[in-house]
């Protein structure tokens, strides 16, 4: 298949275009080099050091005999998009080109504003773009469990049946994001959906949980070809940053009471779930919904498995709770579905002592890179009521 990969420089969009050309797949990847850019201007770093998209394509031709085409650019340029689904024609895309991080949306005006523009308006010019070139292939968009909140009631795979005064209907399931980047993610939702049924594109939307662990089959053939491991407030998530405290002897910062439940999967899962979707594709006029994550866990209940796991290869390390300033219930029920993507043969890695030790291992080697007050965040989702404290990154951002 000809597949294109937004975000094809990113944490997930490396892999993911190294699995697909593995595979016999011919690969073009787009992006702007955003989260690197974002990484300079807050002065902080990925853990593991990352090539230049350049030298990875040379390096993985190199290991595998395949190449992988780039092209640089923003999606939110229409003509520039235009001109790249025109000239690959895809059979598939697969979007995770776009602004990843809650606690960024929520630091400024100006950061809510990029935010929006970059997901609402590139995810548009995406649906456009498909529509005039290429209206048989296959969106595969990356959307996030975060879009639903926590509802008191199961979370179903995108829709849910409502009986209501006698009637009955199935509806897109309610959604209650909780900061202004996954108030965008319900946006391309509900934009993304209008192209199926109006225009009769194809689509899926992954809702992705937390998505944790740094190796891949492919990753591990060369260090050159290493996806980036974020552990700041900004862009990292609550099990790299306790993986992170753990190894530099930092106590595990747990925000509130640790209640906050979410959903979290491995990166080989996801690989594994977006190459699902590619090879069992919607049909047109149809807009699916899996929920793509295969466990569980309150943020207390991360930090004590990292702890255990951490102590038996010699991090001794305490955990410490802060004042909670993300506006979110630390107390909540939390119980969604999963069953589609393991309905089409998903089996999944689960979290436990020997990966989080794998984890702290990489860690261990890079820990040099560590910068240690990327480790303290200082977003806050009110900042007119909320003094002190850091904010949770329970969620994947």
């Amino acid at each position: 298949m000809r597949i294109l990969v937004l975000g094809g420089d990113g944490y997930l969009g490396w892999p993911t275009a190294m699995r697909f050309s593995d595979r016999g797949h011919d690969v073009t990847v787009v992006d702007n080099f955003a989260r690197r850019r974002w990484h300079l201007e807050q002065s902080t770093d990925s853990l593991t050091p990352i090539s230049s998209l350049e030298d990875r394509i040379e390096v993985w031709e190199s290991v595998s005999g395949r190449r992988i085409d780039a092209r640089v650019g923003c999606i939110e340029d229409g003509e520039f998009l235009d001109a790249v689904v025109a000239d690959c024609l895809p059979e598939v895309v697969i979007h995770y080109g776009e602004q990843p991080s809650a606690p960024y949306s929520m630091r400024s005006r100006q950061t809510a504003v990029e935010t929006q523009q970059t997901n609402v308006i590139g995810t548009l010019n995406l649906l456009f773009s498909m529509k005039s070139h290429v209206p048989d292939a296959h969106l595969i968009k990356l959307g996030t469990m975060g879009e639903y909140g926590t509802p008191n009631i199961d979370i179903e795979e995108g829709f849910i049946e409502i009986e209501h005064k006698g009637r009955k209907d199935t509806l897109p399931f309610p959604k209650l994001p909780g900061s202004l980047y996954h108030c965008s993610k319900v946006h391309d939702s509900t934009n993304v959906h209008f192209a199926t049924r109006i225009w009769g594109l194809r689509a899926t939307d992954l809702n992705q949980g937390v998505v944790y662990g740094i190796e891949t089959d492919e990753t591990v053939r060369d260090d050159r070809l290493m996806t980036r491991f974020d552990y700041d407030e900004t862009f990292g998530t609550v099990l790299n940053r306790f993986c992170v405290q753990a190894v530099v002897g930092h106590p595990l910062t747990v925000y509130g009471a640790g209640g906050q439940t979410r959903a979290f999967l491995n990166i080989k899962d996801t690989l594994r779930c977006v190459e699902l979707a590619a090879l069992n594709p919607a049909d047109r006029g149809e807009f699916r919904v899996f929920n793509q994550f295969t466990e569980q866990f309150s943020v207390s209940e991360l930090a004590t498995l990292v702890q255990k796991s951490a102590a038996e290869v010699g991090h001794k390390v305490e955990i410490e709770s802060y004042p909670n300033p993300r506006v979110e219930l630390e107390h909540h029920y939390y119980n969604a579905s999963n069953q589609k993507l393991l309905d089409l043969g998903l089996e999944p890695h689960p979290l436990g002592d020997e990966l989080v030790k794998s984890v702290l291992h990489v860690i261990d080697r890079y820990r040099d890179r560590v910068i240690e007050r990327a480790l303290t965040p200082r977003t806050k989702w009110n900042p007119g009521e909320l003094e002190g404290g850091a904010l949770s990154v329970a969620q994947q951002t």
